[in-house]
């Protein structure tokens, strides 16, 4: 589901599972756990370390570490979030801990890249938002569709327009549409673009030459650094954007009404339309 590999100075998480690596509850439990990796080891009560308690709860660093990647096993990066736990029995339990795994990867003491080839969209998209840079495939599509299915991306409504600019976000959060790699390369929200077939030699020579060279002690504090707009923003609007999908989105019919659809394969039949 996500396999797990180190190389020096490197983390890299690879989603390897069915269905185009829908973004499940256990494989958030994956990416969580994998991140933990991260934690040096500390008896019960002990501060954490100088330096980095102003940062809150987030992992210490290991050391060694200077780069994390999420990258796909497959030709697609995400589908999105699995859509058959997206109903309101599950959504109270399943949403919340996607959320915290969101927080817990912005707050990781290493630079984080999502490494995107093919789809990426939905819940995928929004863990690539989370990481500070995007490397991607020229055959890379990233949206957010959730509006399809009656629904809107909490995350993503945070992330994108801090990224990208409020007009883009709402234009792409409101219609669902995706983008190609280049229209986000255009609006400064992916790094690089890459042909498929030389996308991880892409993310070599990237990190060969902005980040290798560098500090690992620099990079954690610097990483940490340049996200507290991002966090303080997630912090304070998080709470709210998953309290209007939790309580107020899914008490609407259409809400279940979109995901059924969806999963019969036929056109929704809005009771709000």
């Amino acid at each position: 589901m996500v396999d797990v590999r180190r190389a020096p100075g490197r983390l890299r998480l690879i989603l390897n599972a069915p269905h185009g690596n829908a973004i499940t509850d256990a494989m958030v439990a994956a990416l969580r756990d994998a991140l933990s990796s991260l934690q040096a080891p500390r008896a019960p009560g002990t501060p954490p370390p100088s330096g980095m308690s102003s940062f809150g709860r987030g992992p210490q660093a290991s050391s060694s570490v200077k780069l994390v990647t999420i990258e796909s096993g497959g030709a697609d990066f995400s589908f999105g979030s699995s859509l058959d736990e997206h109903t309101p029995a599950r959504m109270p339990d399943v949403l919340p801990r996607f959320h915290a795994f969101i927080v817990e990867l912005l707050r990781v003491p290493a630079v984080t890249c999502a490494v995107v080839s093919g789809r990426c969209l939905g819940g995928g998209f929004e863990i690539a938002l989370a990481c500070d840079v995007i490397i991607a495939a020229e055959n890379a599509s990233m949206g957010l569709p959730e509006i399809a299915v009656g629904a809107f991306p909490p995350v993503g409504s945070i992330l994108l327009p801090l990224k990208a600019g409020a007009a883009r976000a709402s234009a792409a959060i409101l219609s669902g549409a995706p983008r190609p790699a280049s229209e986000w390369l255009a609006a400064g929200l992916v790094e690089r673009v890459a042909p498929v077939d030389q996308l991880a030699a892409a993310v070599d020579r990237w990190y060969a030459s902005t980040i290798e060279r560098h500090s690992a002690a620099a990079l954690q504090r610097a990483t940490l650094a340049s996200r507290l707009v991002v966090l303080r923003s997630v912090d304070a609007l998080l709470p709210q954007a998953e309290r209007l999908y939790l309580n107020d989105l899914l008490a609407t019919a259409d809400a279940a009404e979109g995901v059924a659809a969806f999963l019969e394969k036929r056109p929704p039949r809005w009771s709000d339309a």
